[in-house]
């Protein structure tokens, strides 16, 4: 019998989601990132792309979706591609619900005690390192990404495919003006980590405190000066000096590596 697409799905227009729906709906695309909010947050599934070759691996969501009258569509190689504006869509694409930041406040307040670690995204824009960053955060129990109050990053289909389900595991908290935000952290037991290329100390000889904040910078102008002199730690990482710096990507891999491998010992 042939595969016969939902009764609720709707032809696949490639210039869909229309601009005014685009604060408030994200294109994913890539199994793992898909399969990562229908195990999450399944209510978020507005819309559902995907090639035949796919079915087989995404009966659960389909079947979700006809259950709650979530259209989606069976589709070509080419149509996927213009769709998701990438070659990468490995084969299904959803349309979803945006999840907004949370505050910091009531955040702080649901932390539970002991070890924890977060970091502070000063800057960075590029969607690849995000996602890259929002993997590593996953695997190493990071509990939240903290923006700065002023700051446009946003999770783009890019970002959540390169972060291969991670982007669903650590959530975004918006923070306040900046002092205040650092003396929220500080009340809550974090110490605030600066990481720079030179002049910090050596992370591999520094004791990471239990609670700590890693500040991440730009990717290309490092993170801002005043922010941190404010911090309570600067941190480098050593190397061979054949190259100025890792990536951010890279260096939060090491970074989140070495406090998970300090409070495991």
């Amino acid at each position: 019998m042939p595969w016969k697409q939902s009764p609720y799905s709707s032809p696949a227009p490639a210039a869909e989601p229309a601009r005014q729906r685009r604060d408030v709906e994200l294109r994913l695309y890539g199994l793992n990132a898909v399969r990562a909010v229908f195990a999450r947050r399944p209510q978020a599934i507005r819309k559902l792309y995907l090639a035949e070759a796919r079915i087989p691996q995404l009966q659960p969501l389909l079947k979700w979706c006809v259950a709650n009258r979530v259209g989606y569509r069976v589709v070509e190689q080419d149509d996927l591609q213009k769709l998701a504006a990438s070659a990468h869509h490995e084969g299904v694409i959803a349309d979803v619900m945006r999840e907004e930041p949370l505050s910091l406040a009531p955040w702080l307040r649901q932390l539970p005690p002991g070890p924890c670690c977060a970091l502070w995204l000063d800057g960075v824009g590029n969607p690849h390192n995000l996602g890259a960053i929002l993997r590593s955060a996953a695997h190493f129990g990071v509990v939240a990404a903290l923006l700065p109050k002023q700051s446009t990053l946003a999770l783009s289909g890019a970002a959540a495919r390169v972060a291969e389900g991670g982007a669903e595991i650590v959530p975004f908290v918006r923070l306040g003006r900046e002092d205040n935000a650092i003396a929220q952290l500080r009340g809550a037991g974090f110490s605030i980590a600066a990481t720079v290329v030179r002049g910090g100390g050596d992370l591999f000889a520094t004791k990471l405190p239990q609670r700590t904040i890693f500040v991440l910078g730009a990717e290309g102008e490092g993170m801002d000066a005043e922010l941190a002199k404010a911090c309570d730690l600067r941190l480098s990482i050593p190397g061979s000096g054949a190259v100025e710096s890792l990536n951010v990507a890279a260096a939060t891999s090491v970074l989140l590596a070495e406090w998970f491998r300090a409070r495991s010992r």
